[in-house]
């Protein structure tokens, strides 16, 4: 999702290949969160069934792994507000998994978020998306790895994460013969709220946190 942390994986120049995250130097975040030792126990309670919840999510716990959490925990009306929107967007489950994945991860590539990058790129995989899909996200509209309904989500994904907006309503008809209103706000806040996400890690410095260390993650975009 961002010294020097574990990067992701970008097209090697010389060789050509994808390469695969690893560890750099220790990257800290401009502003130093409420660790667990400094925590009451509200927030001593949230940040263990964040850490059980986010290491099922991604198949591995790191050092760094609840770091934004630690941020927020330092405005106490804001840290329990963001925990209960993520606890409700936890329990959301009529979109297609996949659909999630890719639409949330496409958006973390255009914020250039290392945290969300490294951290969707795990979650993609558990969720069944292919290093190869991963990958081929920068050129997702002529890849045939990806179904027409991807490819709108996708689009979706990218008219969102611009400045200022922009979904044509062609694009919205589209998605409409595929999913139900239902499904399309749920689409639309795990694209909105992955943009907050980012938005918010980038500019306080939070960096990768090792979910993706020694696997393929996916490529920062360049912004439409």
């Amino acid at each position: 999702m961002p010294g020097e942390p574990a990067a992701p994986a970008a097209r090697s120049e010389v060789e050509g290949r994808p390469e695969i995250a690893s560890e750099r130097r220790s990257h800290m975040a401009r502003i130093k969160g409420v660790s667990s030792a400094q925590a009451g126990l509200y927030i001593k309670i949230a940040y263990h069934f964040t850490r059980r919840s986010i290491a099922k999510l991604t198949g591995r716990e790191t050092e760094r792994m609840i770091e934004p959490l630690e941020i927020y925990a330092l405005v106490a009306v804001l840290f329990k507000g963001y925990a209960r929107l993520e606890q409700a967007t936890a329990r959301l489950h009529s979109l297609d998994q996949r659909l999630h994945a890719l639409a949330e991860l496409k958006a973390a590539t255009l914020t250039h978020c290392e945290y969300c990058i490294d951290m969707g790129s795990a979650i993609s995989r558990q969720w069944g998306l292919s290093d190869e899909e991963i990958l081929a996200l920068p050129s997702y509209q002529t890849s045939p790895l990806f179904s027409e309904l991807d490819k709108l989500v996708l689009d979706y994904a990218v008219g969102m994460s611009r400045t200022p907006a922009g979904i044509p309503g062609e694009l919205f008809d589209r998605l409409r013969q595929h999913l139900d209103d239902g499904q399309i706000v749920e689409l639309t806040h795990h694209i909105a709220l992955e943009n907050m996400r980012g938005r918010f890690n980038l500019a306080l410095g939070i960096g990768s946190a090792g979910f993706s260390n020694g696997a393929v993650c996916a490529v920062p975009a360049v912004h439409p």
